[in-house]
């Protein structure tokens, strides 16, 4: 087994703080703004949004989820929510009855990007934080793939995409910048601020920020709206659609934050792992680790259909895609033969 699934104590635990930090993101982003809730439908989904007019009088869209119950719960309620004090004391009862935490340093990071609006905004956690925090989401605790010094986001960038909104200014420097945790943006040779931040003096904080490839994949995609540059990156396109929402837990709290769909993670996983170089075997191991993981959950759980969707669309993109989504299928069977599931893999 890849993973164990979480007591029942603990999948309520996490289900009650997701609902209090969205509560409480959404009391302290819109609290007093005059407005209202929209569903919109955008590719075939639904989502939801709060409208309304800034102090100049233009018109601005919040992101609040995606169409499900338990967002439309949270909305129907939101008059009557009020303000927890602090989720810390919720966040470390979850902890101890089984969620996987984030690590200190990393959970800081995510949160203060959460307070000043980069995921309202699109933004995504991606990467290995992202896959612990969809193992509380589907409620289960990986036993493969969790190790990581990478705090990896995304976003969708210029490129038009379902319930990102462009109408919001922040700032993800400056947000990273207020941590004072010696974070510095690597520079470019033509001096531009680049997609990447390190720490000289410590291994542990490295971040990235990346989007779907462009017409020009050797130059950072700057968004002055965000104050960020993105790396762009080839099939990213395909990971950031159909967009869930998870919780990351810290033992000082918890944030809500934007999460691949956990199907899409495992067949992008497969799609990358050709892709790494040599030097970047260890991440590819990785990449297939995670796949692994995610399938056996998709097949332990009888959900192969929602896999295979996700696998087909891969398939339906071209030979490229394809050529590179069978190639980490045969890595994922080596390590794993008990998944050749033609539930999983069928084409048509």
């Amino acid at each position: 087994m890849r993973f164990t699934e979480l007591v029942m104590g603990a999948q309520t635990a996490y289900a009650e703080l997701m609902e209090q930090a969205h509560a409480l993101e959404l009391q302290a982003s819109l609290s007093g703004l005059p407005g209202k809730f929209h569903r919109r439908q955008i590719k075939g989904r639904g989502y939801w949004y709060f409208g309304y007019r800034d102090i100049d009088g233009r018109g601005r869209m919040v992101y609040v989820g995606p169409d499900d119950e338990r967002v439309r719960q949270l909305v129907a309620r939101f008059d009557q929510q009020k303000n927890p004090a602090t989720l810390a004391p919720q966040s470390r009862a979850a902890i101890e009855l089984g969620c996987a935490a984030t690590l200190p340093k990393h959970f800081r990071i995510i949160r203060r990007l959460a307070e000043y609006g980069f995921f309202r905004v699109g933004g995504l956690l991606i990467g290995t934080h992202a896959f612990q925090a969809l193992g509380n989401l589907l409620g289960v605790r990986w036993l493969n793939g969790e190790k990581t010094l990478d705090v990896d986001f995304a976003h969708a960038g210029k490129n038009i995409s379902l319930a990102l909104p462009a109408n919001i200014h922040i700032d993800v420097h400056g947000a990273l910048e207020s941590l004072e945790l010696g974070l510095l943006p690597i520079t470019q040779f033509n001096g531009v601020a680049g997609s990447q931040y390190r720490n000289p003096d410590d291994a542990e904080l490295r971040l990235d920020f990346v989007t779907s490839r462009t017409r020009n994949p050797d130059q950072p995609v700057v968004i002055p709206d965000l104050n960020l540059a993105l790396e762009p990156l080839k099939f990213m396109e395909y990971a950031l659609q159909d967009t869930t929402q998870g919780c990351v837990l810290g033992r000082d709290g918890a944030c809500v934050v934007n999460l691949l769909a956990p199907e899409r993670y495992a067949v992008h996983k497969l799609i990358v792992y050709g892709e790494r170089p040599v030097s970047q075997r260890a991440k590819a191991g990785k990449d297939i680790l995670q796949a692994a993981c995610l399938v056996e959950y998709f097949l332990a759980t009888g959900r192969q259909a929602e896999f295979n969707a996700a696998w087909r669309d891969a398939l339906a993109r071209g030979k490229g895609w394809q050529a590179r989504a069978r190639q980490g299928q045969k890595a994922l069977l080596r390590v794993a033969p008990d998944m050749a599931d033609e539930a999983l893999w069928h084409a048509a």
